[in-house]
């Protein structure tokens, strides 16, 4: 799987955007969510009467200069971190997404990936408006604008969501206002917090932390909020019954020092692990994680099933976001590129192994075969996720049902797959325990194939329930 985006609005009063300019701050909040995506970066700022960018293909620090920063004067402005999920890996994709229009401009930073995206795409390319990009984020702009002909821009917001299937979260600059919109589903992370002399919304909590300021809170699935110079103001536009948070921002994505609706990500990874010593314990020497998503649950696997944690496996974490394979030989040589094992504390040890999750079982077998190579005596491989059994279609890369090793065969014969003398996912329910909110308000359709919203060939959970709940009225 890889990282989705990330998202970015600062507001700095008058006063303090000398000394404290947005691009400066919208720079340390994008670094804070490098994580999320390391594709492409961007910042666009209001300078008086122009709308300025800096935008480019790589990480953050390699995108801006301090000088270049700094040039960009003004007080608002919006940011972004990418990994396509739609829309090729080029320049012209690089967000935040810039549209001139008859009344100003209109500056979109979004994270997420649209079900109906092509449809509405086709629609406003029969109406003769010409696309500069293939990402759904240009669908979005189009549509804005064409509302914001007509009426003012919360009317205009609220009258786009309306058309949009499928997971946003929005930061978006309308000329000279800040705007945070989040689906009416929640699927994806937002958040708003104030900071000295402005205010913010993120991704995830921890650019807010980053800028020494204080979460306020989350933006409510289907709610949006107008950032000013007094503070936020709440227009709750959609009240669908349940959410749809997606559970792979606490298994995976998010950092595990960020708040998400509510919960502290770090809590719910050591929840896990300790679900997993329940569900599936085994006789051990050590407890290890496949570093870095899964230390916080290997601590708490360790903790519950009393077995010592020990790192049997170093992370090279400057290897940058990207290195070329000269062809499919050189695979093995690239994970032990991303990591090492510590043989000293492997050797004739029986290692439970602490991984996030298993995609296509590639990665497992290799991190596998090469613990066993440093002498590991046996290896129980313990999964922080359930099987995933089905793509995402609402903002996760991640692999096809062909791909998917555990759409196609049952645990046993993954665990040989993947070499591994015992192997155990963690359950639904497990999981839902501990992320600690309603299972009616996660979105579970990778581990299900039952999706909260309709998508052509697949099953709707939520259609199901509206029928439920109409025979109960009878």
């Amino acid at each position: 799987m890889k990282e989705e985006c990330g998202v970015v609005g600062v507001l700095m009063h008058d006063a303090d955007a000398q000394a404290k300019p947005a691009s400066l701050q919208i720079y340390y909040a994008l670094y804070a969510l490098q994580h999320r995506g390391q594709e492409s970066t961007g910042i666009t700022v209001k300078c008086g009467e122009n709308v300025k960018s800096i935008k480019g293909m790589g990480l953050v620090p390699e995108v801006y200069s301090k000088d270049d920063l700094l040039k960009l004067k003004g007080n608002i402005g919006v940011g972004h971190v990418r990994y396509s999920t739609t829309g090729d890996s080029k320049i012209e994709n690089c967000q935040p997404l810039m549209v001139n229009y008859k009344s100003g401009t209109l500056a979109i930073a979004h994270n997420g990936n649209l079900v109906n995206g092509k449809e509405l795409r086709d629609e406003l390319e029969s109406e003769g408006r010409i696309f500069i990009t293939n990402s759904d984020t240009e669908v979005i702009a189009h549509l804005l604008v064409k509302e914001m002909l007509k009426h003012d821009h919360l009317e205009s917001i609220k009258a786009v969501m309306t058309r949009l299937k499928g997971s946003y979260s929005l930061a978006l600059m309308i000329d000279d206002r800040l705007f945070a919109a989040r689906d009416p589903l929640g699927f994806k992370p937002l958040c708003i917090g104030e900071i000295s002399g402005g205010y913010v919304v993120a991704s995830e909590s921890v650019a807010i932390d980053t800028l020494n300021g204080k979460l306020t809170r989350d933006v409510r699935p289907g709610e949006v909020v107008e950032i000013t110079d007094k503070g936020f103001e709440s227009h709750q536009m959609f009240n669908e019954k349940n959410a749809a948070h997606c559970v792979f921002e606490y298994i995976y994505f998010a950092r595990p020092d960020s708040i998400i609706d509510g919960q502290l990500v770090y809590k719910v990874r050591e929840k896990i692990g300790r679900e997993l010593a329940r569900e599936h314990p085994v006789e051990a020497d050590m407890v290890s994680p496949v570093p870095d998503s899964g230390i916080t649950s290997a601590i708490g696997y360790s903790e519950e099933s009393g077995i010592d944690y020990r790192e049997g496996l170093m992370k090279n974490r400057y290897i940058g976001r990207t290195f070329i394979l000269p062809g499919q030989a050189m695979r093995e040589t690239a994970v032990r590129l991303k990591m090492n094992t510590i043989s000293e504390n492997l050797k004739d040890r029986k290692v439970i192994l602490i991984d996030d999750s298993i995609v296509r079982g590639t990665t497992s077998r290799r991190i596998i075969d090469m613990v066993r190579k440093a002498g590991a005596k046996e290896i129980h491989a313990r999964i922080g996720s359930p099987a995933i059994i089905a793509p995402c279609y609402l903002g996760i890369d991640m692999a096809s049902r062909d791909e998917l090793i555990a759409a196609k065969k049952p645990v046993e014969m993954v665990k040989d797959a993947i070499t591994a003398d015992s192997l155990g996912y963690l359950s639904i329910d497990g999981l839902v325990r501990s992320i600690g909110i309603n299972r009616n308000e996660l979105c579970l359709g990778c581990l299900t194939e039952l999706y909260p919203v309709e998508i052509p060939g697949e099953k709707c959970h939520r259609k199901q329930l509206k029928l439920d709940e109409f025979k109960n009225e009878d």
